[in-house]
């Protein structure tokens, strides 16, 4: 690691950025985008150095952390399933939904940043290998959305996890060198990419969502996603 301070403390650190963000984004009475993408960020690098940490400092290899993380996403599930009628991530009007919602992104990011190392790492695949399987199972359950009657919310929640290793795959296929199966872009010049792209999709949805929040508003005023706008 660049500031050589261990998997654990790092894991400590990140752990409570992503709680600081949780709690902000749970007081919120509206949706703020840049709240919201800042919690996203810290789940995402929190949930790195949590993998890492896991297969590395506590030395559980990734194909066991991957099962342990597996279960507790599993568990979460359980009970947010228990105590809701449905896991869809459009039916989120409490907060207390929305804590579940949180900590299973935190879980799935986890999860998935030990399934992108195994396939990098342990399965022979390589960065381009990976990222090649990840993005055809991802292409897959794509037409299996548009073709199938499977479960939507079943979907995303699949496709959620396998973003994270596809992402990861990708980010070193980008900056590595040739000889190791990469692009060579480089650190900087990879991430100018990302951001750009990661921007303009920012700057999509929040339009969108803006333009359907107020539809919605006018046609009926009904209580909407706490995700998108106030209650």
């Amino acid at each position: 690691m660049t500031m050589n301070i261990g998997y654990e403390v790092s894991s400590i650190i990140l752990i409570g950025l992503f709680l600081a963000t949780l709690v902000a984004q749970l007081i919120s009475k509206k949706y703020h985008p840049l709240l919201y993408w800042s919690v996203i960020l810290s789940t995402s690098t929190a949930g790195t150095t949590m993998s890492d940490y896991m297969d590395r400092t506590l030395g559980l290899g990734y194909a066991e952390g991957s099962m342990i993380l597996m279960t507790c996403l599993l568990a979460i599930f359980a009970i947010w399933r228990l105590s809701e009628s449905s896991l869809s991530v459009t039916d989120i009007k409490t907060s207390k939904v929305e804590l579940l919602y949180w900590i299973t992104i935190l879980f799935s990011n986890t999860l998935g940043t030990a399934l992108g190392d195994f396939l990098a790492d342990d399965s022979g695949l390589g960065f381009s290998g990976g990222a090649a399987l990840i993005g055809g199972l991802l292409g897959l359950l794509v037409m299996v959305n548009f073709y199938t009657k499977v479960s939507k919310v079943f979907l995303f929640w699949v496709a959620f996890v396998l973003t994270r290793p596809f992402g990861a795959t990708l980010g070193d296929v980008l900056t590595k060198s040739p000889e190791k199966g990469g692009l060579n872009f480089g650190t900087v010049g990879s991430s100018l990419i990302l951001v750009s792209i990661l921007v303009i999709f920012i700057i999509y949805t929040t339009v969108n969502e803006s333009r359907k929040a107020q539809l919605s508003m006018v046609g009926n005023g009904s209580t909407t996603n706490r995700l998108e706008y106030s209650e």
